[in-house]
């Protein structure tokens, strides 16, 4: 894998995109402009951070006690799932949420947006270990363009002569006032299976609120979701294509402190995760020669 120094010459942009290398030996991009500033961990092809210009706080959460570790998922940012969601449908031994977020990714492409955003993609790169739990020909990209808006792309292309299917997400950590004073919006009338409720399946009535651990799949729908903030003066805007799922989830208290690395002892309050997802019976079947793509939009409203 290159090295920061290198990195920096090929793909650095000067004011705007640099390189470094972590306490831990991982490589994190930081991303500053006119617009925003941002950070993403090189494994995993991680986002970790973004501040928009009309923030004074983060829109991307990241705990404050998150840990960069070879090999290990960063607790917060907007985390990569693929090619699966979830538990692995056969094998108990894979790792939850497919293996991309915990893999080394390179970097094969950055530049300027005609507006100022800054964009980077990033490409998974296959290993004897992923080939052996993802047996089949493909090329994973992630293309995130940072400015006043955040864009992700998550491009998947079948290069293989046998169709598969995948389970995906953005698995995205919100920064929030209180996890008991904040709404989602855009998921009313839709049907969800409630993961706390023991896997029954619900019908989403008017905004959703939080007032204990929530864990819901809705599926069927590609609908914009809003978090209503009234706590930070803002809304978030989730706007996406290619996903048919997604996911609204809160560990609360109990779950949270056995996790250990949400902030202790509240970070868990301060985040909410609104997740742009293919998953059950959304996922993708993707065509021999063919590529699918899931993108998210991410906005900040002040109000």
């Amino acid at each position: 894998m290159n090295t920061a120094q290198q990195l920096n010459t090929q793909f650095g942009i000067a004011g705007q995109l640099s390189f470094r290398e972590d306490a831990s030996g991982l490589i994190v991009a930081e991303i500053s402009n006119a617009q925003a500033t941002a950070s993403l961990c090189l494994q995993g092809a991680h986002l970790m951070t973004w501040k928009p210009g009309n923030q004074s706080v983060p829109v991307i959460w990241l705990s404050r006690d998150a840990k960069l570790a070879a090999g290990k998922s960063i607790r917060g940012g907007a985390p990569v799932c693929w090619p699966w969601f979830g538990a692995h449908a056969s094998e108990s031994g894979f790792p939850g949420h497919g293996f991309a977020r915990t893999v080394p990714w390179q970097v094969v492409e950055s530049g300027n947006e005609p507006g100022g955003a800054t964009r980077l993609t990033l490409r998974l790169v296959a290993s004897e270990k992923t080939r052996a739990q993802w047996p089949h020909d493909c090329t994973l990209n992630l293309t995130v363009v940072v400015g006043e808006t955040l864009r992700m792309e998550l491009a998947t292309e079948n290069t293989g002569v046998t169709d598969f299917v995948i389970g995906e997400a953005l698995h995205t950590y919100f920064r929030i006032g209180d996890i008991g004073a904040v709404r989602v919006r855009g998921l009313a009338g839709c049907d969800y299976w409630d993961k706390v409720g023991g896997s029954a399946l619900k019908t989403q009535a008017g905004a959703i609120s939080f007032s204990g651990e929530t864990d819901r799949v809705y599926i069927n729908t590609a609908a914009e979701c809003v978090i209503e903030d009234d706590q930070l003066k803002r809304r978030i805007h989730v706007a996406k294509s290619g996903s048919l799922s997604t996911v609204v989830w809160t560990p609360w208290v109990e779950k949270a402190d056995k996790m250990g690395d949400m902030g202790q002892p509240d970070g868990w309050r301060e985040m909410v995760c609104v997740e742009s997802v293919n998953a059950i019976e959304n996922v993708v079947k993707v065509a021999a020669g063919a590529r699918h793509t899931l993108i998210v939009e991410y906005r900040a409203e002040v109000i």
